[in-house]
């Protein structure tokens, strides 16, 4: 596996266009992988050919989560991310369109932020770009 610096765990291809373009016009290049569903994100990690047991692979940075994702909701994959040592320490920001507040209970399975998806697109820009400028260097 490649190293990657930021997994974006998103079903929605057009977010998924907005928060790419938003790094972009913010000049923060990152190595990104996108995984479409929970299911497949719970694979990428703890899969047979899981990141977490390839000895070469490092860890991303960051994770960001969306919750409404099919096969496996956001909520599962955060839990299951915060349960095993090897992904524990990796900070996972919940970017969601969700309407319903789930910042608490987000918060207590280990999420690192929670922010709701801004409709206006220069808001949206600016929050992919704080969440971005979280990585080191």
């Amino acid at each position: 596996m490649d190293y990657t610096d930021i997994i974006l765990i998103e079903d929605n291809l057009q977010d998924v266009e907005m928060i790419l373009d938003a790094f972009k016009e913010h000049r923060m290049i990152y190595k990104i992988r996108v995984l479409n569903d929970g299911a497949g994100a719970l694979d990428y990690f703890f899969g047979p050919q899981g990141c977490i047991y390839e000895a070469a692979t490092q860890l991303p940075q960051l994770i960001l989560l969306d919750l409404n994702l099919p096969k496996v909701n956001g909520l599962d994959v955060l839990k299951h991310l915060k349960s095993y040592e090897q992904t524990r320490q990796i900070p996972v920001a919940v970017f969601t369109s969700s309407n319903e507040d789930l910042s608490r209970q987000c918060y207590a399975l280990g999420a690192d932020s929670y922010m709701v998806k801004p409709l206006d697109s220069e808001l949206f820009s600016r929050c992919v770009a704080d969440i971005g400028s979280r990585l080191s260097g």
